[in-house]
């Protein structure tokens, strides 16, 4: 592998993350790692020094600096973490691409003939991503958070005391002193412990998008958001792809109804599921690399030319002493409160070291609590912020994509809720027809007795713009009365988040009620 000129002090695995060597990469690399980058000399105590510089990091710094705070923000690899460089940002650019191709092949449905021999250009698809990428990575530049008045520290943190974090930086070593500290080092790409896979080689979202060729033949283990999207556009691309989980079906923490869908989605583009996957051995061999998995009864014995791993996250808390600072951390990663404050009270963290939602916006929203904890404590500030407090959504990518907020039915009941559950279907909406994309439903969480939500899910091409409504709603207070009441405009595939509430609003309109007004309306005709 040909070193990027002028990141020699990168490990090979680090370079890989950025190649190939073009000159969108290195436009990308001037801007969250400058190699010419030199570290500033601290001068005096810092009101508080974060560590890593991924989405919790970046919001924790340049908020705190905002409000005047003197901070210091520590980056040993890329600013800008897994969603600018190895996730959200790569990855939506090479989902759009897929879902235009697939488009295209369905023109004939809307009337449309496509020239024949109309094909892509993988390459340039993966050109696009890396152009769009480094466009958007100005936001997290070095020099731009400099000028937002945060020091910029680009080399190896690790705490040397309660209150102390010597920096190791190809520009020489500092030793960074604290008032209060953060740390935001994000997770990993883990790998599952499964025969012959070190020895195979494998992808991982960290290294996928340095594919400049199509693998023909591809296999992802793992059937949760990431495995489930990645797959689906491959095969979109035309990959042949297998598709491996030890559960039963595909993303098996979501909506079974909602999981049900999708599955039968990337089947049509081509996936081959192979779940309730057992006894997975992979084996390097000259034709490519060899799986065997046993799947429903069956033994299967494929070669693949690619192999991606997509089972999860580990934290990154190795190599920042932990220890020295006292911090508490296990398997999950650091241990935390619901203020975000570690066993050290100095210390904070946010984001997925220390998160069950390995979500970019997720992250976001920790920081603002570190931000609001750490700085501006009780009772002189503006009271403690807590982390179980979030209203969370989120989306997996997939078309139709699957969005959630709040709890799921089961998950309610197990909380002594008594749970009503409504459901409408996309093929009841009239923009949904219209636009070819009628599979899929909302769903709503109800307490019984109330009008309050208590969660919802939705299967659309856009659900990831329809969940907010719901988010809002349940952040605010409000309840199914508010979103029956909402003016939605038509035709638009939101309107569901409207028909869904009036399934409850229709199903509390008793009998005896519809007998009273009978006979109001009785009385009036006299």
């Amino acid at each position: 592998m040909k070193p990027l000129p002028g990141i020699v002090e990168m490990s090979a695995h680090e370079q890989s993350l950025v190649l190939p060597n073009d000159e969108y990469n290195q436009q990308l690399i001037a801007n969250v790692h400058p190699p010419d980058w030199v570290n500033p000399e601290p001068s005096g105590r810092y009101n508080i020094v974060v560590i890593g510089a991924g989405t919790a990091g970046l919001i924790t710094a340049v908020v705190a600096a905002s409000l005047g705070a003197k901070v210091a923000l520590i980056e040993k690899h890329l600013m800008g973490g897994d969603c600018l460089n190895v996730g959200c940002v790569p990855s939506k650019g090479v989902i759009r691409a897929a879902r235009a191709w697939a488009d295209l092949r369905r023109a004939k449905e809307f009337g449309l003939e496509i020239p024949a021999g109309v094909t892509y250009d993988f390459g340039a698809v993966m050109a696009r991503m890396r152009k769009l990428r480094a466009r958007i990575s100005h936001n997290d530049s070095a020099h731009r958070y400099t000028k937002l008045g945060v020091d910029i520290y680009i080399g190896n943190g690790h705490f040397v005391g309660n209150d102390r974090i010597h920096v190791a930086g190809p520009s020489g070593d500092r030793t960074l002193t604290f008032a209060k500290a953060a740390i935001c080092t994000g997770a990993r790409a883990s790998a599952p412990p499964t025969p012959g896979l070190q020895e195979a080689g494998y992808l991982t979202n960290e290294t996928v998008f340095s594919l400049t060729e199509l693998p023909q033949r591809i296999g992802v283990i793992g059937a949760g958001p990431i495995g489930c999207e990645f797959a689906q556009s491959f095969a979109r691309f035309g990959s042949q792809v297998y598709l491996v989980e030890a559960a039963h079906g595909i993303m098996p923490n979501e909506d079974r109804d909602a999981a049900e869908i999708i599955e039968q989605q990337i089947a049509r583009d081509g996936v081959k599921l192979l779940c309730c996957g057992k006894h997975l051995q992979v084996e390097k061999t000259e034709g490519g690399k060899r799986l065997t998995v046993g799947s429903h009864g069956s033994q299967y014995d494929v070669t693949v030319d690619e192999l991606l791993v997509a089972v999860g996250r580990t934290p990154n808390v190795e190599g920042i002493g932990l220890e020295t600072a006292g911090v508490a951390y296990d398997k999950n990663g650091i241990t935390v409160n619901g203020r975000l404050q570690t066993t050290n009270p100095r210390i904070f963290a946010a984001g997925d070291v220390c998160s069950r939602y390995k979500f970019t916006h997720a992250a976001d929203a920790m920081a603002q609590i570190v931000i609001q904890n750490a700085l501006f404590p009780h009772p002189f500030g503006l009271g403690y912020a807590n982390v179980d407090s979030l209203i969370m959504p989120w989306c997996t990518f997939t078309e139709p994509e699957v969005a959630h907020v709040g709890m799921y039915e089961q998950e309610a009941q197990g909380k002594g809720f008594e749970v009503e559950t409504y459901t409408y279907k996309l093929d009841e909406v009239d923009r949904a027809i219209l636009d070819g994309e009628d599979e899929g439903f909302a769903r709503v969480h109800i307490a019984k007795g109330t009008d309050t939500i208590l969660g919802a899910t939705i299967v659309a091409h856009h659900a990831g713009e329809m969940i907010g409504e719901f988010a809002v709603a349940m952040k605010a207070g409000a309840g199914a009365k508010t979103i029956a009441a909402t003016i939605h405009p038509y035709p638009t595939q939101a309107e569901v988040n409207k028909k869904v509430v009036n399934l409850w609003r229709k199903a509390h309109f008793t009998q005896s009620t519809k007998d009273l007004l009978l006979k109001l309306f009785a009385w009036m005709r006299r």
